[in-house]
């Protein structure tokens, strides 16, 4: 029987296998749950965000202005204006050793554009990638949405989240296709040092698996840590991509710029599935961009030592709370405290436990699992240290009731 005229047909909606397989970033939830708070006046102590919260330089703006200015608004080749993959490629040799040429290397709308490029570029369905957890929240679901298999590497809090390439090798397999390695990591701030890194490596190229090393934190390190990149190890670039970005070194994380460098033919591939989604990045971006890359590094400097004081000060006084235990982080801006021993009947997971520290004291964290980590949150010291005091604050009178 037809529905009456005017009548409402229930309709089914059969989405794509690619796109079922994949969930909506965690931290994006948390972030617009607090928005909605903010947006009704609500004093948020807002730990989430994974971004810097200094504005972007002003000579990297007044970039922008000119592009703007001088008309530079037209498309531009899809893997970046000629100019800033030149750029990015001395910035990476001059800063992290490296030894790359423009046709190695590709600019795309952000860190994550790149890793969806490289990873759709290389994993056929059923590949597995073998990712560390605590992880970055979007690696899994890029694997999957290729069809691939993420394969989870537990690492240690006792280490220092370290991953290690002795426990890389126990799951390897013949159908292994990648090692994603973040170092500094989001969201545990684990840095793998050089002479493990130089094992992963070894251990890729030996089974000829790809290692993807995401350096998208590389200069925000603490102690005696300095910023390093696989890529500067002599003979590396057969297995190595590299995957940077403007976003947290420079404060851009809007104008969403990143860059992949890679084999040429690697590079190509993923020009070509740039060129069929996105094509280029804004063109006045990269302008600011290129200003980024040539200009001074004064700000980064003035940015570490900032998060150096807030980092001690959020450590300090997470640590202060009863039964919460914390690793120091040797890298990023975040610190990865352990609340298990707070869960409860009422409070079952660290999802419920972020759910209520923003409902109760206007807290806003990211669960631990979204990062394959259960019993953890995420706390971003990128904010203020008054700020910092404030949502100290409430985290004491929470975990105290």
């Amino acid at each position: 029987m037809e529905p009456a005229a005017g009548a409402k047909a229930e309709e089914t909606f059969q989405l794509a296998d690619r796109v079922n397989r994949i969930s909506v970033s965690p931290t994006m939830a948390v972030l617009q749950a607090a928005e909605q708070l903010k947006s009704k006046g609500v004093d948020v102590a807002d730990f989430g965000p994974g971004e810097p919260d200094f504005p972007t330089p002003d000579h990297i703006k007044r970039a922008a202005i000119k592009a703007l200015e001088e008309n530079r608004t037209k498309y531009t080749p899809a893997p970046g204006i000629a100019p800033l993959r030149q750029a990015v490629c001395d910035w990476h040799a001059a800063q992290l050793g490296s030894s790359y040429q423009p046709a190695e290397c590709i600019v795309s709308s952000g860190g994550k554009q790149v890793i969806f490029n490289a990873v759709c570029s290389l994993v056929n369905s059923g590949d597995e990638v073998v990712i560390a957890a605590p992880y970055w929240v979007s690696y899994p679901d890029i694997v999957k949405y290729a069809g691939g298999k993420p394969v989870i590497v537990e690492t240690r809090a006792e280490d220092n989240f370290i991953m290690r390439a002795a426990d890389i090798e126990k799951v390897l397999t013949p159908r292994t296709r990648m090692v994603i390695a973040d170092s500094p990591s989001n969201p545990s701030g684990a840095v793998i040092p050089p002479e493990e890194f130089a094992k992963i490596l070894a251990l890729c190229q030996r089974k000829g698996v790809w290692l993807l090393s995401d350096e998208c934190y590389s200069h925000f390190v603490y102690g005696d840590a300095k910023p390093f990149s696989i890529a500067s190890v002599a003979g590396s670039k057969n297995r190595v991509i590299v995957v940077g970005s403007c976003s947290k070194t420079y404060a851009m994380t809007g104008w969403r710029v990143g860059y992949a460098l890679a084999p040429q033919p690697l590079v190509a591939a993923m020009t070509k599935l740039q060129s069929q989604s996105t094509s280029n990045v804004t063109s006045i971006a990269q302008y600011a961009a290129l200003e980024a890359l040539r200009g001074p590094m004064d700000s980064v400097v003035a940015m570490l030592g900032e998060y150096t004081r807030r980092r001690e000060r959020i450590l300090a006084g997470v640590r202060a709370i009863p039964k919460v235990t914390c690793t120091a982080p040797q890298g990023a801006f975040y610190v990865f405290p352990n609340v298990s021993a707070h869960l409860n009947a009422q409070m079952p997971t660290d999802t419920a436990v972020a759910k209520q520290l923003l409902e109760r004291e206007s807290v806003a964290v990211v669960p631990g699992e979204a990062f394959g980590a259960p019993g953890y949150i995420r706390i971003s010291y990128a904010t203020s240290l008054e700020r910092i005091e404030e949502g100290l604050r409430r985290l004491n009178r929470f975990f105290a009731s």
